[in-house]
């Protein structure tokens, strides 16, 4: 191919030292639909309650069903107060859709019959692991 000569006065073509970032942006929002869609959100029980202390304490599962007693008695699931009788039917349709522990957070000052019967009530709703929720000393 033949090379042209400039004439005098015409300027070469610079190239710009624009980057073009429209791919990086498309990449940047795959990322974050990627880590929305895989996060896993876990439901509070919408409750203040005071943890009783225990000497030996484990870790759990972050995909579990919380159900808190306050120290008046009332169970809480997700913000609502479901009480006694509707532990059973709120646990049985959730590990219907998957199977997985349920914890209990019982206040310090909850009644020891209502922790043990919303305990009760897990067990025949279905669930396999039911823990009580406690602060390692």
């Amino acid at each position: 191919m033949a090379r042209r000569f400039q004439r005098f006065g015409e300027t070469a073509p610079t190239a710009t030292g624009e980057i073009n970032i429209s791919p990086l942006i498309d990449v940047v929002f795959i990322l974050l639909i990627f880590f929305i869609v895989t996060t896993v959100f876990v439901e509070e029980t919408g409750v203040e309650i005071d943890k009783p202390r225990a000497a030996t304490q484990q870790d759990l599962e972050k995909n579990s069903i919380l159900v808190g007693v306050t120290s008046a008695g009332q169970v809480f699931y997700g913000g609502r107060e479901i009480g006694i009788a509707g532990v059973r039917s709120t646990v049985a349709r959730l590990i219907r859709q998957e199977p997985m522990p349920v914890i209990i957070q019982a206040d310090s000052e909850s009644p020891t019959e209502t922790t043990v019967a919303v305990l009760d009530e897990a067990k025949l709703a279905g669930a396999e692991k039911v823990y009580v929720s406690t602060i390692n000393d």
